[in-house]
């Protein structure tokens, strides 16, 4: 799967605009029962790397995405099991950028907003002709905090 996410950043024309490193930290969402940690790096070599870490009970689960040039325009890109899903930008402005591929299942749109120490992650779209989006709203926080216990 890295070889797939690295063969996409390969594809870069030009680099990641440095002023998407408001993204770059450990942020931790503590909402629901749940515990989600996501890591982005700064802008290097052209690519904003995430990894996610999600915590529910006794399930864990973890996903890596990335912030990097395609066909020379931003997008946002999944690594799923299966091939990359490609989200090209259609909105930077301050500290909000906004993804979108109509052409994905779900979602067709990420949005990422950043407003001091809490970062906002939000993705929408159609399920069954139903609009439906999902939100986590993460604190900043030192690297490997964890959430407290309930």
């Amino acid at each position: 799967m890295l070889i797939s996410l690295l063969l996409a950043v390969q594809v870069a024309s030009s680099p990641v605009p440095a002023d998407l490193n408001w993204l770059s930290g450990y942020w931790l969402s503590c909402e629901g029962g749940r515990e989600v940690a996501e890591t982005w790096s700064d802008a290097r070599g052209g690519v904003l790397f995430n990894t996610t870490i999600n915590l529910r009970g006794e399930r864990v689960s973890s996903e890596r995405t990335a912030m990097t040039m395609v066909e020379g325009r931003l997008a946002f890109v999944y690594e799923p099991t299966g091939a990359n899903v490609v989200f090209p930008v259609v909105e930077v402005e301050g500290q909000r950028a906004v993804f979108e591929n109509p052409d994905n299942d779900f979602p067709q749109r990420v949005i990422y907003s950043r407003d001091g120490n809490v970062l906002t992650g939000r993705i929408e779209g159609t399920i069954d002709g139903e609009l439906r989006s999902m939100e986590w709203v993460y604190q900043a926080a030192e690297m490997n905090t964890r959430c407290p216990e309930a």
